[in-house]
């Protein structure tokens, strides 16, 4: 276990937004958390990251406590949030140089990941010369470099097309077998929850609360046909199950 949250709680003024949310996340393993808009999930996230300092509950990083401390896990927003004026690399560099790191060391590093992260040849681009799944792939590499243990994503495939989602799905999945990344995810979308995750949350109410926990025993490579298989469906009704009643 990498990540662990206990009956976190916070609220803003004497209104609650989340409320004895408690969950944990696993060497390497992928995350979902899945709830309608409104529900707490960002809120949750930016507890997570240290961002905000939870009302109450605690969080630790493998045995360390980190509640309301920022640094220690990355955060990726809905959108890549890619500096228009500099260069993709300078763009992924920025974390390490941010944390000390001359810029020399800081495009060094970013630059030996190019190729992993399917950005070989990019570098020297600036983002309104990438597509939209391109730019997310850099966005990804960034939050990488500025930790690279757990990761919180948020909505990060919710902006592109169809297609390019598809590609996507299947990208990220191989990418984080080797990169060993653990990861936690914001999503609304029902399939790419069960094509991207090891275990889904589902978060209800208001307050928000984690109200459902299911594991996807599934292969880990997923193909877009695993959406067309019985098991598939299956898992589908009963998170829509889960959603409409929420026990």
């Amino acid at each position: 276990m990498i990540l662990r949250a206990e009956h976190l709680s916070h609220r803003y003024e004497t209104e609650y937004v989340i409320e004895d949310v408690s969950l944990y996340l696993k060497q390497e393993e992928i995350v979902s958390l899945l709830g309608v808009s409104g529900v707490g999930k960002t809120t949750l996230f930016h507890v997570l990251s240290g961002l905000v300092n939870p009302t109450e509950g605690h969080i630790w990083l493998k045995e360390e406590e980190i509640t309301g401390q920022a640094g220690h896990i990355s955060y990726m927003l809905q959108k890549d949030m890619l500096l228009p004026y500099f260069t993709i690399l300078d763009n992924i560099a920025m974390p390490k140089k941010l944390k000390g790191a001359s810029k020399k060391e800081a495009r060094a590093e970013a630059e030996g990941l190019l190729e992993e992260f399917g950005l070989k040849g990019c570098g020297s681009q600036y983002p309104a010369q990438l597509s939209g799944g391109m730019r997310q792939r850099a966005a990804l590499l960034r939050t990488y470099l500025f930790a690279k243990e757990v990761a919180l994503l948020d909505e990060p495939f919710s902006a592109l097309d169809a297609i390019t989602k598809s590609e996507m799905h299947s990208w990220y999945r191989k990418v984080m077998e080797r990169i060993r990344l653990s990861t936690i995810f914001i999503t609304h979308d029902i399939d790419e929850a069960i094509l991207l995750s090891d275990r889904i949350y589902i978060m209800a109410g208001k307050p928000g609360r984690i109200r459902a926990e299911l594991s996807v025993n599934a292969p880990k490579t997923r193909t877009s046909d695993y959406a067309l298989t019985g098991e598939f469906l299956e898992y589908k009704k009963k998170i829509l199950e889960l959603l409409k009643h929420p026990c």
